[in-house]
């Protein structure tokens, strides 16, 4: 990896000590993907303590990255089905990084990124459990050293993350800094209300694909700059 490795955690400890107050307890999620099983490990009530949270409307970001989502788990299993081997991956707003170990254990060279340290200390530690190696780093889209340091990646990943909120404007502006040439950026999306203007903007830079997924609320869409994206 190149000179933005540095200061990387690599696997990393325990979580229990970096998860947020008001998660109390660990819950177990197993997902069968062609390139084998990945076991997480996650806060066991993340989805009450976001519901707790009033979804943020509070001005308190909630724990999103805790809860394994459908995006989450339909990006991961699209990414275990493509020939990632020696790729350049890097995912944005990780969370449980699942599409991330997804890409590892299937030959990828991977950096999950999240601005959540707890989200970065689950990632590192399920990468650890399944034995899949996976660098991650701390990332805010308003600053987002550790992704453009790396760049160009092969294949940069999200999941879930073109919901309302401050830093879409920052993620949009980001994307076009990440890729080029046979690049591609895939985004996961349960049909949140923000994702068609979003995608809308991107094809000012970038030809956009969208397909389905065995999850009937969920789809992948697949950017690429500068030409027509392969079949």
């Amino acid at each position: 990896m190149p000179s933005a490795t540095s200061g990387f955690t690599l696997y990393g400890d325990v979580p229990a000590a970096d998860a947020p107050s008001g998660l109390l307890g660990i819950g177990h999620t197993a997902v069968d993907l062609p390139t084998g099983r990945i076991e997480l490990l996650h806060p066991r009530d993340a989805l009450d303590q976001i519901y707790q949270q009033n979804l943020g409307k509070g001005g308190d970001e909630p724990p999103y990255w805790a809860q394994p989502w459908p995006s989450g788990i339909e990006l991961a299993r699209a990414v275990s089905r493509a020939d990632v081997t020696g790729a350049r991956v890097l995912e944005l707003g990780c969370g449980l990084a699942l599409p991330s170990l997804a890409a590892a254990q299937g030959g990828a060279r991977v950096l999950a990124t999240d601005r959540a340290p707890g989200a970065l200390a689950f990632a590192a530690h399920n990468a650890r459990r399944n034995g899949i190696r996976l660098e991650v780093a701390q990332c805010d889209w308003s600053d987002p050293w550790s992704a453009i340091a790396g760049a160009p990646w092969d294949l940069v990943l999200a999941a879930d993350v073109l919901y309302l909120h401050d830093g879409l404007d920052a993620l949009g502006a980001l994307l076009p800094r990440l890729v080029c040439g046979a690049g591609e950026i895939w985004l996961a999306d349960q049909g949140r209300a923000p994702a068609r203007d979003f995608l809308a903007a991107c094809e000012r830079w970038a030809t956009v694909g969208t397909t389905g997924t065995a999850d009937p609320e969920v789809s992948v869409h697949r950017l690429r700059r500068g030409g027509p994206l392969p079949r």
